[in-house]
C-alpha cells in the first residue's frame, strides 16, 4: 500500500507539472490522517512556485484515488492523506515484505572466550544478534549465525597456568575452576615475575601446539567452556551455525600481514604495525616484537576464513561491545587496503554497557556478573510474582530478552529485575500478557472473526486499532534496514496500549459488531505473536 501511494503521488506530480519525483511518505499523527508527503516542497524549488499552492493542486488530484478518503494541504506545503477503511484493512492484513530475496548474510555475535564465564555482556550480544538474524530471515535472507572465540593468547595462558597449579593441589575441574584458574593466573602474572615468565612461555607453547600437557589442558578447557555456554544458549533457544576459534584464524592472519609488509604494514621497533594516522585513525600493532599476533591480525584471518566458508555471502555483520569501535575502524581500514571487497561488505555493530550496582564488569578481578546468575535471579523473581502461572519459563526468558531489546542498540542499559518481570510497564511479560488476554477474548466467542463487509465503516476506536496494526510491516522494514530490533519492541508496546483503549471503549462479546471486532482482536494477537517471535520471545496462550 505504501508503494502504491508513492506511485500515485509520483503520477500526480508528473501529470500536473511534468516533473518526475520520488516522493517521501511518512506516518503522521492520527488526528491529521494516516500519511503525509512533502512532494509539494520537492516540486517547489524546481518549479519556482509557492509550495502551498502546489500542495493544494496535488491534494485535489489525489482525492480522486480509490484508496484515499481525504487529501488536504497542510502547513507550508505538506499533504496529509487519510486512507479509506477498506485500504486500512488491506494494509493491516499485509505481512512484511521479503526484500532480501534469498541473499546469504553472516551475523557474528556472542563471542565469549573459553576459560572464562559467560557474562551478561555476552548474553546481551547473543540476544541482540539472534534478534537481528531473525529480522533478516523474516526479510527473506539466508542467515548464518556465527560466533568467534579467543582460545589462544595471554589470557588463555594465564588460565592454563592456574589449572596446572590447581591440578598440583588436587583441586576439582569444571566451569568454575576455569574461571578461578584465570583469575589466579592473572594475579600471579601481575605480581610474580617468575610466574609471569612461565605464563609467557605457556603462551608460546599454545601458539606452537608443541607441548602435549598444555595441549591437553587447552583442549579440555575449550570443551568444558563450550558445554557451559551451550547450557545457557539452549535455555534461550539461541543457536549458532558455526563457531570460529582464534587458533584457526591466527595462521591465516599472520600470513596476510606478512604478505603485505611494506605495502600496507610497516616495521617499528621489531613489531609490525598499521599506520592508522594516514587514514585519520591511530596506529596499531598487528604482530608484536615477540612475533605474536594481536587481535587485529586474528580478525583479518577470521574475515578471510568466513569468505572461504561462505563465498556467496553478500554481507557480514559483526556485533561487539562499543569499546571495540575504534579497534574495528583500524582493522577494517587495513582490510580495505588488502581486500577492499571484504571490507566493504563487513558491517560492525556495537552495543553499550550494562550498568551494574557493583560497577563495571572485570573478569580479571573475578567479579563478573555471570549470565547464568542473571537468568536465575529473574527466574526467582518470576516464580515469586507469578506462582500459579503455567508459563513461568517463557516469562523468565521474555523478561530478560525484552529488557535488553527494548533499548536502542548502542545505548547503555541498566538491568532492573523488578521492572523486567512486571506487568505495569514496558516489559516482555506485559506483552505476553497482552497476547494471552487477546486469546482469552477469542476463546469466549462462538463466532469467527471476519473483515468488514462491503459498505461497512469503522468506528473511531476500531479505526485507530486497525491503523496501528497496519504499521507493523513498515516497522519491521525499518528495524531490518537499520538493524535495530528496539523498533519492534517500541511498536508492540504502543500496539498493546492502543488495544487497551479499544477494549475499554468497545464491547466485543455480545455486541452487534462482535464478529468484526473479533476479527480485529485476531489480527492484533497475530501481530503481537509475530513481533514477539522476531525478538526470540514466546507468546504463551495463558499466563
Amino acid at each position: 500500500m505504501v508503494e502504491q501511494l508513492k506511485t500515485a503521488i509520483a503520477a500526480a506530480c508528473k501529470d500536473l507539472f511534468g516533473v518526475d519525483v520520488q516522493p517521501a511518505l511518512e506516518r503522521t499523527a492520527e488526528q491529521f490522517g494516516d500519511y503525509a508527503t512533502n512532494a509539494a516542497l520537492q516540486l517547489a524549488g524546481q518549479l519556482n512556485k509557492n509550495p502551498r499552492d502546489i500542495a493544494v493542486q496535488l491534494a485535489a488530484s489525489l482525492q480522486k484515488n480509490d484508496s484515499i478518503a481525504k487529501a488536504e494541504a497542510a502547513g507550508p506545503g505538506f499533504i496529509n492523506l487519510a486512507l479509506t477503511d477498506e485500504a486500512l484493512l488491506k494494509l493491516a492484513a499485509n505481512p512484511p515484505a521479503q526484500s532480501l530475496d534469498g541473499q546469504e548474510i553472516l551475523v557474528e555475535f556472542g563471542d565469549p572466550n573459553p576459560f572464562k564465564q559467560m557474562h551478561i555482556g555476552h548474553l546481551y550480544s547473543y540476544i541482540v544478534g539472534d534478534a537481528i538474524a531473525s529480522l533478516l530471515e523474516a526479510a527473506g535472507a539466508k542467515v548464518k549465525r556465527l560466533s568467534y572465540h579467543g582460545d589462544v593468547g595471554r589470557q588463555v595462558a594465564m588460565a592454563i597456568y592456574g589449572l596446572q597449579e590447581m591440578l598440583a593441589q588436587n583441586r576439582e575441574d569444571g566451569e568454575d575452576s576455569l574461571s578461578a584458574a584465570y583469575v589466579y593466573g592473572n594475579q600471579k602474572y601481575e605480581e610474580d615475575p617468575v610466574a609471569k615468565a612461565e605464563i609467557d612461555k605457556i603462551n608460546q607453547h599454545i601458539y606452537a601446539q608443541d607441548d602435549s600437557e598444555i595441549n591437553e589442558l587447552h583442549k579440555k578447557g575449550v570443551q568444558l567452556s563450550f558445554e557451559a555456554f551451550d547450557k545457557i544458549l539452549n535455555l534461550l533457544s539461541i543457536h549458532t551455525d558455526k563457531r570460529y576459534l582464534e587458533s584457526q584464524t591466527t595462521p591465516i592472519g599472520m600470513r596476510l600481514v606478512e604478505e603485505n609488509l611494506g605495502k600496507v604494514f610497516s616495521k617499528s621497533q621489531g613489531a609490525i604495525i598499521y599506520e592508522g594516522e594516514k587514514a585519520g585513525l591511530h596506529t596499531r600493532v598487528f604482530i608484536t616484537s615477540n612475533g605474536l599476533p594481536t587481535y587485529e591480525t586474528k580478525d583479518l584471518g577470521l574475515v578471510v576464513l568466513k569468505e572461504k566458508d561462505y563465498p556467496e555471502a553478500v554481507r557480514s555483520i559483526v556485533i561487539t561491545a562499543n569499546e571495540q569501535n575504534e579497534y574495528f575502524k583500524v582493522m577494517l581500514a587495513a582490510l580495505g587496503k588488502i581486500k577492499p571487497d571484504l571490507a566493504q561488505k563487513t558491517t560492525h555493530l556495537s552495543h553499550g554497557f550494562l550498568s551494574l550496582t557493583s560497577g563495571k564488569m572485570n573478569s580479571r578481578e573475578g567479579n563478573v556478573y555471570k549470565a547464568m546468575d542473571l537468568l536465575l535471579q529473574v527466574k526467582d523473581a518470576v516464580h515469586a510474582q507469578y506462582p500459579d502461572s503455567p508459563a513461568k519459563k517463557p516469562v523468565t526468558f521474555a523478561a530478560v530478552k525484552y529488557a535488553f531489546l527494548k533499548h536502542r542498540l548502542g545505548s547503555d542499559i541498566v538491568v532492573d529485575i523488578k521492572e523486567s518481570v512486571g506487568l505495569e510497564g514496558n516489559s516482555g511479560p506485559y506483552l505476553q500478557y497482552a497476547y494471552a488476554r487477546a486469546r482469552s477474548i477469542l476463546a469466549k466467542s462462538t463466532l469467527q472473526g471476519q473483515i468488514l463487509q462491503d459498505g461497512s465503516t469503522l468506528q473511531e476506536s476500531e479505526r485507530s486499532l486497525v491503523r496501528k496494526i497496519g504499521e507493523y510491516p513498515e516497522v519491521v522494514a525499518k528495524a531490518t534496514a537499520e538493524l535495530m530490533p528496539h523498533h519492534i519492541g517500541s511498536y508492540l508496546y504502543e500496539l498493546a496500549q492502543n488495544f487497551n483503549r479499544f477494549y475499554e471503549s468497545s464491547r466485543i462479546i455480545g455486541d452487534p459488531r462482535e464478529a468484526m471486532r473479533l476479527g480485529l482482536v485476531k489480527n492484533y494477537s497475530q501481530v503481537l505473536k509475530n513481533g514477539l517471535n522476531l525478538l526470540g520471545i514466546e507468546a504463551p496462550e495463558k499466563m
